[in-house]
């Protein structure tokens, strides 16, 4: 099979026209007035709680509206390569003042090793966040949510987990500064739970913190850690760390409502058992 890039890349240009479409309509029609009561729901709930970017790697406990891709590059153990197009990101929407929903897009892998080349695609993902608490910079800076994950396995024999994965997760930030310029805190701690094969996947607990600056407006610098602790599984007892650095810029403007945002980042792991050695990453959304 053909490497997905060319497919994945015009359905982001796509998406992103469809959504500036929509965004930029003024026909008195009920698909428009559908579109204007969304828009307003979704941007009362962007105002009340900081207005901090999404870092590269950690899920932020903030409510967001956006088409997401995501790539990666990563070395393993092994002289193993695997690329990853997608990322499991995709359309991540606000129904309620409240709540977010995030269809992700499986993503598509590419396995390189002495082996030989194996490509396929990775289990359908959904994610639902609940925000019980947020005050935006001028009220308080902070945010609490919940989430609730969902691995599906719909992959190729190669990449699925072969069973549902569901991953419950408590996120929380702190913010100091202004919405020009400042620093945050954003941190979320969740356990994987399979449905089914406790032996084969573990019951991984997972801690990312991001620790982000925001600087000449555009800028969002960044330091991620990431801790993992395996529960069960081949690998229970052992832990897991690893820091990511990485840059964020945007949110630039290309039309009434759409916005661009773009970034990446190096991920290293740091302790004596890993089960990666490093990832690149690059990140590219249009936030609406």
């Amino acid at each position: 099979m053909k490497s997905p890039l060319p497919l994945i890349a015009a359905a982001f240009l796509l998406g992103h026209t469809a959504l500036a479409w929509c965004a930029e309509s003024t026909a008195d029609s009920a698909v428009s007035h559908f579109v204007d009561s969304w828009f307003a729901t979704s941007d009362a709930a962007k105002e009340s709680q900081p207005h901090w970017m999404t870092p590269v790697v950690t899920v932020t406990p903030r409510l967001e509206q956006e088409y997401r891709y995501d790539q990666t590059w990563q070395n393993r153990p092994g002289n193993t390569d695997i690329t990853n197009y997608g990322g499991g990101k995709g359309l991540e929407l606000i129904p309620t003042p409240n709540t977010e929903i995030i269809l992700g897009e499986p993503g598509y892998l590419s396995r390189v090793n002495p082996k030989g080349t194996t490509k396929g695609w990775a289990d359908e993902t959904f994610l639902l966040k609940y925000r019980a608490l947020s005050a935006n910079e001028e009220n308080g800076n902070y945010i609490v949510t919940g989430f609730l994950g969902v691995s599906i396995p719909t992959g190729s024999e190669a990449f699925t987990n072969h069973h549902t994965i569901i991953t419950p997760t408590l996120a929380a930030g702190q913010g100091w500064g202004t919405r020009e310029w400042g620093f945050d805190i954003q941190s979320t701690l969740g356990i994987a739970i399979p449905a089914a094969g406790l032996r084969s996947l573990g019951m991984p607990v997972t801690w990312n913190t991001a620790f982000q600056g925001h600087l000449l407006e555009k800028l969002w610098p960044e330091v991620e850690a990431t801790y993992t602790y395996y529960r069960e599984g081949p690998n229970d007892g052992k832990n897991q760390v690893s820091l990511t650095y990485g840059m964020v810029l945007g949110r630039f403007p290309v039309g009434k409502r759409v916005k661009m945002i773009i970034g990446g980042g190096y991920q290293k792991a740091v302790s004596s058992f890993h089960t990666f050695n490093h990832t690149w990453l690059l990140t590219a959304r249009a936030a609406f």
